[in-house]
């Protein structure tokens, strides 16, 4: 079951195309990768699949509904780059207030808390915290709602090896409970650990495909190798 299908998305930002005509589906119950560079256009997707990007045409279509429908904002989780966390409360603080507006209980806030590795740092002030450590406090008032879908743009940047295997388990436990989740990076030894990959370089799709495939198609068990030669082999036919 797709959670969540794009058809023939393209949005431009003033005169330059970003998307130049995307279709893809992202499964429920999985992990799914956007890798790409910076620049290559997986932050405008993400914002198109929340439902706060102007799109040029095509459709997008989460949990059935179009994007960004009103039905939808207790069921997609969205955690972008910037941290989205008052930084005048607590983490505490900021946990129980984004659980009250899903109707969760102090117990889930404390427990998404914990997930996210800031069980300690609960009594700090979010403006005290690190950039790294606010992150994670947005990462855990999306997880709070346990939302259907979950939209994470580098959820993972500047957090220590430990954590971000920690962070990946937690993911994948959560796509074994149902839920779709769409993860974006530019690190592609990220790759490894999701469930399918969406390959983007200049706002194209070059793969819709999984780890062993890339692999096998780029003919090599290093997943940035094989990315490279599969990005030269597409220029290659262009010109």
């Amino acid at each position: 079951m797709d959670a969540v299908t794009v058809t023939d998305l393209v949005v431009d930002r003033g005169r330059r195309r970003v998307l130049p005509g995307l279709t893809f589906a992202v499964p429920a119950g999985q992990v799914t990768g956007l890798l790409g560079p910076s620049g290559s256009g997986k932050s405008t997707l993400m914002r198109a699949i929340v439902g706060v990007q102007r799109v040029r045409s095509g459709t997008v279509t989460v949990l059935g509904r179009p994007a960004g429908s009103p039905a939808l904002r207790d069921r997609v989780g969205y955690v972008t780059q910037a941290p989205s966390v008052y930084a005048d409360l607590t983490v505490r603080e900021n946990a129980r207030y984004f659980a009250a507006l899903y109707g969760k209980g102090h117990r889930e806030a404390d427990a998404a808390l914990t997930d996210v590795g800031l069980g300690g740092a609960a009594g700090q002030l979010v403006g005290d915290l690190s950039g790294g450590q606010r992150g994670r406090a947005s990462l855990a008032c999306a997880l709070v709602g346990e939302p259907e879908v979950l939209v994470l743009d580098e959820p993972t940047v500047g957090l220590d090896p430990v954590l971000r295997v920690e962070l990946w388990d937690r993911f994948h436990a959560l796509a074994r409970a149902g839920t779709a989740q769409l993860v974006s990076s530019h690190v592609m030894d990220e790759a490894a650990r999701c469930d399918r990959l969406l390959l983007l370089r200049d706002g194209a799709l070059l793969a819709d495909t999984t780890p062993a495939q890339l692999r096998a198609d780029g003919r090599s068990q290093d997943l940035e190798e094989a990315f490279l030669t599969v990005v030269r082999a597409r220029e290659a036919v262009a010109s």
